[in-house]
Parts: structure tokens; sequence; C-alpha cells
């Protein structure tokens, strides 16, 4: 990762190791930059940036959501617990490992309405809101063939 985000001309950064096959994140940020790295473990790295321009800070939160359902609840106590002050500017960016609608998901079976439920709800008792982006909509593939083929918007 180190090489990558040289290469980029990111030589600032924090790599946190996957756990097995699952997760991993980094965050590298370029010099002019100021970052604050907070807290950081196995699925997130929570971080104070400061924008040198106006002097103002806000809080970024790199993410990992279990990916297995029976640690989802976990993984949105985790996502509360980093929510320090809530008239600070929060950018929480990662793959939550959870889809907020049914339309999300293509093959495989239907996603349980309570699981989508449940994250629809953390993510607004957390003040979150889905901002997009540009890209393939479906973050997440498995599967060569189109009867075995599933994908999933995970990303967020």
């Amino acid at each position: 990762m180190e090489r990558v985000c040289r290469s980029y001309g990111y030589f600032n950064g924090l790599e946190v190791h996957r756990d097995g096959s699952k997760g991993g994140s980094c965050l590298a940020w370029k010099e002019e930059v100021s970052i604050s790295v907070q807290s950081f473990l196995r699925r997130h790295i929570d971080a104070h940036v400061v924008d040198q321009n106006n002097e103002q800070w806000w809080i970024f939160t790199g993410f990992y959501g279990s990916p297995y359902a029976q640690e989802r609840e976990e993984s949105w106590n985790l996502l509360k617990s980093l929510r320090h002050n809530e008239e600070q500017s929060w950018f929480v960016y990662g793959d939550f490992n959870e889809i907020m609608y049914g339309f999300e998901k293509k093959g495989g079976l239907p996603r349980e309405e309570r699981r989508m439920e449940d994250f629809c709800n953390a993510l607004k008792e957390y003040q979150l809101i889905d901002v997009g982006y540009l890209g393939n909509w479906f973050t997440w593939e498995r599967g060569n063939f189109p009867e075995t083929n599933i994908r999933k918007c995970l990303d967020r």
C-alpha cells in the first residue's frame, strides 16, 4: 500500500491491516493537508482534518462494517461511538457491508427487510446521508456465471 500511496504523491498515511481476507483500510494524505489521527482499529480510522484556508476542522472516519450479519449491530454501535460531537461536520466513508434498499442487490436471495431497516435507522440516528459517487453502481460482486452472479452496493 505504501508504494501505491507514494506513486500518487501521498507521503503521509496509516494502514490498518486486514483480518484474514476481510477488511483492511488505508488513509493517505498529501503534505499540505493537516490530519490528526484520533483512533484506529481493525474496522475504522478516525481523524481530524484541518482546513488550513479558513482554519476550520472536520472529522473523517474510514469505516469497515462487519461482513457477518450477526455482528452488524456491533458495527452500528462502533459507528455511534465515533460520533463525537453533533455540532462538528463528519464525513464517513467506507464499506458498510450492508445495503439500504432491495434494488441495491442483484442476484441471490433477497436481503432481509429488517437488516436494511437497521442500517437506514443507524444512518438516520447518526445524522449521516448517502452523498453518492460516480462509478459503477455495484461496488461488490461475486460469481462468474449469470445464474450465480451476485452484485451489491456496499460502499458509501
